[in-house]
């Protein structure tokens, strides 16, 4: 498995504050996009599966969510998380 407990908890103390702190905005931005390329990289071997690029846009479309959110709430937390993980705006 690509995602194991050790990986979340490292993601969640890195973005998130502590490795307990799953709520944080930060901590679900990372870690969608954990998912995010690691999706990506398993469709540019698997051109045709479907389901797997269905479940990408989602997640995308949740990060977006999860980013617009925390745009709204806090600009600089926002810019700095957008610049420590390369997202696009």
């Amino acid at each position: 498995m690509y995602l194991t407990k050790e990986i979340k908890e490292q993601i969640f103390a890195k973005h998130g504050g502590a490795a307990s702190n799953t709520g944080s905005s930060e901590g679900q931005i990372a870690l969608f996009t954990h998912r995010i390329n690691h999706l990506t990289e398993h469709l540019k071997r698997n051109r045709h599966d479907y389901n797997t690029e269905r479940s990408l846009v989602r997640l995308v479309g949740k990060r977006r969510s999860h980013l617009d959110y925390l745009k709204h709430k806090d600009i600089n937390r926002y810019r700095e998380i957008i610049k420590e993980l390369n997202i696009r705006k």
